[in-house]
């Protein structure tokens, strides 16, 4: 999938001479965090959130640097903070330094973007335009939309074991010398030992995403790798 398969077409934007009353006011009846700024050639210039609004005068949060601090503290950067705290226009306090994605990049670019800095949402854009917004929640839409409800694939118990085994054997972590599957009528068994519970819990993924499969019974013993101790032997039936 691709970004433009998810993303939000309806953007919310603001005019960068809007007043910074205007953007509160906006996301609050909106009830969103944040506005793209737009100029009036359709350009998006920045950004403007609820925590660039965080310090301002009328709050009485501005920002007061001691004595001290304010030989640490260039003066480009002190006006800056004045600019936030004092300015009545979206474009004195927005933020210019805006990331975006590009309509056809992959969705494993986005969520990589949205993790390295720590963002919720990214604007979309094409041929340098903005054409939309691309949020988590577009991607928990998506997830939705893609999980399976259909019925269970009907295969044979052998071509279940067979496709199982397969999905164990590509993965370099597994332990397959120390397992052993069966199935019956789709209900599948995994016996063996594992030396951590991160291998029971993906064992028993791999064989939960094999079609046919309704029902998996973990009997593995998890034994502690350096000591050959039991650490854990699971129920009957988990």
């Amino acid at each position: 999938m691709i970004v433009a398969d998810v993303m939000t077409r309806n953007v919310i934007s603001i005019s960068p001479e809007a007043t910074v009353e205007d953007a509160a006011r906006m996301m609050l009846e909106r009830r969103i965090s944040g506005l793209f700024v737009v100029d009036s050639s359709g350009d998006m210039v920045g950004v403007i959130t609820e925590g660039d609004l965080l310090h301002r005068d009328e709050l009485g949060t501005e920002r007061h640097y001691p004595w001290y601090l304010r030989l640490f503290v260039s003066p480009a950067q002190q006006a800056a903070d004045f600019a936030h705290a004092h300015g009545r226009h979206v474009r004195d306090v927005m933020t210019t330094e805006v990331l975006s994605v590009a309509h056809d990049e992959p969705l494993e670019a986005v969520v990589a973007l949205m993790e390295a800095n720590h963002v919720k949402r990214v604007p979309v854009t094409q041929d340098d335009r903005v054409v939309g917004v691309v949020s988590r929640a577009d991607l928990l839409r998506a997830l939705i939309g893609r999980a399976r409800h259909a019925a269970p694939a009907q295969a044979s118990d052998a071509d279940i074991r067979k496709n199982i085994l397969d999905a164990l054997e590509q993965q370099s972590w597994a332990p397959t010398t120390t397992l052993n599957v069966a199935v019956n009528h789709g209900i599948v068994d995994i016996w063996g030992t594992i030396t951590s519970e991160s291998e029971r819990s993906a064992i028993r993924v791999i064989a939960e995403n094999v079609d046919g499969v309704t029902e998996v019974h973990d009997h593995m013993v998890y034994v502690e790798p350096y000591t050959g101790t039991v650490i854990d032997a699971p129920d009957e039936r988990r």
